[in-house]
């Protein structure tokens, strides 16, 4: 995970490639907000601070709060970015811990109608875009993600 200056709870930690791929964008009580580092199309990630890794087996009212994240950061990317879909996926095949895509779409988009999972296509972030979305993830969630 490239640096920021954003932490999470010093107790948990997300997936090794999680920290690999992404760049941390703040935390709430619940989660890890992350920057898929590829800029090729808007992808964040939300990663639960939980050792389960299936979000139907959390606690109903556990559950219901990260839902009310998804939504927010949902809400945040198409208000954002103005995508044509917003994709959402727990996929687990590589990294089991549990986290949550959110992903932006075009018709236009490099990858487009297909999955972006495992395509060759891609371009790292350069540290001024991070800190441009980091500015406007403070911005408009800071405070559910302020930490």
């Amino acid at each position: 995970m490239k640096s920021t200056g954003s932490q999470g709870p010093r107790d948990f930690e997300p997936h090794e490639r999680l920290k690999a791929d992404t760049w941390p964008l703040g935390a709430s009580q619940e989660s890890l907000l992350l920057l898929m580092n590829n800029a090729l199309v808007p992808w964040l990630i939300l990663v639960p601070m939980t050792r389960e890794l299936e979000l139907h087996r959390l606690e109903p009212e556990r559950r219901r709060r990260i839902r009310d994240e998804m939504d927010l950061v949902c809400d945040f990317l198409e208000r954002e970015y103005r995508p044509h879909k917003l994709n959402i996926a727990t996929l687990g095949n590589l990294v089991p811990q549990l986290h949550i895509h959110l992903i932006c779409r075009y018709r236009q988009d490099v990858y487009w109608p297909a999955p972006v999972w495992g395509r060759q296509e891609r371009r790292d972030y350069q540290t001024e875009e991070v800190e441009h979305l980091l500015e406007r993830v403070r911005q408009e969630l800071g405070q559910t993600f302020g930490s």
